[in-house]
């Protein structure tokens, strides 16, 4: 075929060949050192400079030898042998290193006859930019994975767990008993009583210890991006979805423990797929095809009351007696008062670190009685809650009951304790002893308990509807009935 444009070759395959010849001289010219080999890796041609390099005065000397004994350390055989190319790599030799690139050269057929080499730069400094670029990225990926790993271990052992007390003894010796087994494990309590540090000790403490321990709390999360949370998502697989995907909490635990926080709130349709995926140990992530394996061990804790939810049919019967088979009732602290003082110093400590560094905070004996004498229905959350208050703003490190008063509710009685005229704070410090006074936080309690046990009466005690018709939480709402004991 003519080709119109004078001057030119007549066939593209001439121009093909000049091109190839044109870009072997240029890479030849600007190179530090040209190689080929033929099928046995043994040298075909070598340029001077390269040849200079490595020993050899004249080129015809190394013709015909292995690649090796011409350059230590080459990979031209490997290339010849698989026949892929290795587009970028440092030559280690006794000099400077070499940033070189191997290419395969191959026949009509496609069989590989052979294979060039070009040592590009002599100097990696001509890739310093790339090299620097690459190395702080590889750092910050390492960085990132070890604070995800670390993020993803257990963070209280059984240590963690202060108390001496019966009920605390017995909760630590079936915790311990569960983290030997590999059966689902149900936490149950009101809320603040330590169920979340029993689930990392459990786990911290079983065979899974060194795999992932992750959470998801249910009542935190809209009910509508609950089955992506858990099982993940296809690229694509719905509007606004991650054009990379995204790998669910299942996947991201698997070998390790999936804690599921406040599970009394997930919602039906995704308890039946959550039963599915623990009696299959397999699911496929929203939009996508793929099977993923999932070997995982579930811990669930709720502050709700799992079986009366059964019987009102808001939580499946069979998800519960999957989950229900080593069962742990965490105590509330009104039940172990013996372990107030062990706990309140071991956060005492806690807090001195964080808040006035080598200070060591101590408690008065008025103060020991008020903290024993207090229902604490926030539990162990609520003591830490109201020492560091009292930290925070104690202009001393003995800290009596003057300073807790503000902070502590009404005692087990309904009614403040009454502190000695001996100690150094007086009843009427504390709180007025007429009966008719009420206290702004008691009143507002009280105000709060018939407001929700009328929303719950209207709406036929149906607790879903009643949370979103005063714009509560259900979490919030279960554990407020629960605090107030009020029927439901």
């Amino acid at each position: 075929m003519m080709n119109d444009w004078a001057g030119l070759p007549a066939t593209y395959g001439d121009v093909l060949r000049r091109a190839m010849d044109s870009l072997f001289r240029t890479f030849e010219n600007f190179s530090e050192g040209t190689f080929i080999v033929d099928a046995e890796a043994r040298v075909v041609w070598i340029n001077k400079r390269y040849a200079a390099r490595f020993g050899f005065s004249d080129p015809e000397q190394a013709i015909g030898r292995d690649c090796e004994e011409v350059i230590p350390n080459s990979l031209m055989r490997e290339v010849v042998k698989t026949g892929k190319p290795i587009l970028l790599d440092i030559l280690e030799t006794d000099r400077e290193p070499l940033v070189v690139t191997r290419l395969p050269l191959k026949d009509d057929a496609g069989d590989t006859v052979g294979a060039v080499g070009f040592a590009l730069f002599d100097e990696l400094k001509a890739l310093t930019p790339l090299f620097s670029h690459y190395s702080r990225v590889q750092e910050e990926l390492v960085a990132t994975r070890q604070s995800l790993a670390q993020a993803r271990r257990a963070k209280y052992t059984f240590g963690s767990f202060v108390g001496t007390s019966a009920a605390s003894l017995e909760v630590k010796r079936q915790a311990r008993r569960a983290a030997q087994l590999e059966s689902p494990v149900l936490l149950l309590g009101e809320t603040g009583t330590g169920k979340e540090l029993l689930a990392h000790a459990i786990h911290g403490g079983s065979a899974r210890a060194n795999w992932p321990l992750v959470t998801v709390n249910v009542a935190a999360i809209p009910d509508t991006l609950l089955e992506v949370e858990f099982f993940g998502a296809a690229p694509g697989a719905y509007t606004g979805a991650d054009r990379k995907g995204r790998v669910g909490k299942f996947e991201l635990a698997n070998g390790g423990t999936l804690f599921l926080d406040e599970i009394g709130d997930m919602p039906l349709p995704l308890q039946g797929k959550l039963l599915r995926v623990l009696q299959d140990k397999e699911f496929e992530p929203l939009g996508s095809n793929r099977i993923v394996r999932a070997d995982v061990r579930i811990i669930a804790a709720t502050s709700a009351d799992l079986p009366a939810l059964v019987a009102a049919g808001r939580f499946r019967a069979d998800l519960f007696y999957r989950l229900n088979v080593l069962t742990i009732q965490a105590p509330a602290l009104r039940e172990r008062s013996s372990d107030i003082e062990a706990l309140a110093y071991a956060m005492l400590e806690d807090l001195s670190t964080q808040a006035r560094g080598a200070s060591h905070f101590e408690l008065q004996d008025d103060a020991l009685r008020l903290l024993c004498s207090y229902g604490w229905p926030g539990n162990v959350r609520e003591l830490r809650n109201t020492l560091e208050r009292a930290v925070v703003l104690s202009d001393s490190e003995r800290i009596d009951a003057r300073a807790l008063a503000p902070f502590i509710g009404p005692a087990r009685g309904g009614h403040r304790p009454h502190v000695s005229a001996a100690s150094e704070v007086h009843a009427s410090d504390v709180v007025s002893e007429a009966p008719e006074a009420m206290l702004w936080s008691d009143a507002m309690a009280a105000f709060e308990k018939h407001f929700l046990g009328d929303a719950l009466r209207a709406n036929g005690g149906r607790v879903i509807e009643t949370a979103m018709q005063i714009g509560m939480g259900r979490a919030t709402l279960y554990k407020k009935i629960a605090a107030y004991g009020i029927e439901v």
